[in-house]
């Protein structure tokens, strides 16, 4: 599949943020913006048919910043459930519309490309290559494309592994030197 067109993107912005302080490191910002925006921006570059963001509320300004790039807003009022609660609520308002597949990104990893998104595109297939994950040569991560069959199985998961499970089975895209850095602690945003 190459048509970023048919897919939904779902950009998990809800996080708890534990180690970061308190902070909202998604606000936080890289290279004089938010840091959440990065991310964003490589997702509206993409241009898949639909884009969702989950944020903690749909009245604060990360929810404001990601509707104006075009983002529908799922609400994750208890973000401390864990990346799953976020996952479900994304997933399950991707399920609401006709597309075959969900492109999970997180809002915490600014360094990930639209080419390496257009990657992960052109491995998918329903049959063959249902999920399609990034890698870093050790590690299966996000961003992850899963078919529709999956929404499922992803709206089920629980706690912060999210859809872990379903990433040992995938086909793997191998990402750039650095591009699948996520910002956990304030010393990563320092570092950059």
């Amino acid at each position: 599949m190459n048509d970023a067109a048919t897919i939904a993107a779902v950009l998990l912005a809800a996080g708890r943020s534990r180690r970061f302080g308190p902070e909202d490191k998604l606000l936080m910002p890289l290279a004089g913006e938010p840091l959440a925006l990065h991310a964003a921006r490589r997702i509206a570059e993409l241009a898949p048919g639909r884009r969702i963001a989950v944020c903690p509320d749909r009245d604060g300004e990360l929810a404001k910043i990601l509707s104006a790039l075009g983002f529908e807003i799922a609400v994750n009022a208890d973000p401390q459930s864990g990346l799953s609660q976020s996952l479900s609520l994304g997933i399950a308002a991707v399920a609401r519309g006709p597309e075959p597949a969900a492109l999970v990104c997180l809002a915490d990893m600014p360094f990930v490309g639209t080419g390496h998104l257009r990657s992960l595109l052109a491995r998918f297939d329903p049959v063959s290559a249902p999920v399609v994950a990034s890698s870093d040569g050790e590690t299966a991560m996000p961003p992850a494309l899963f078919d529709r069959a999956l929404f499922d199985r992803l709206r089920a998961s629980e706690g912060d592994r999210g859809g872990k499970a379903l990433l040992a089975n995938a086909t793997l895209v191998m990402a750039g030197a650095g591009e699948l850095a996520d910002i956990d602690r304030p010393g990563d945003l320092r570092a950059i």
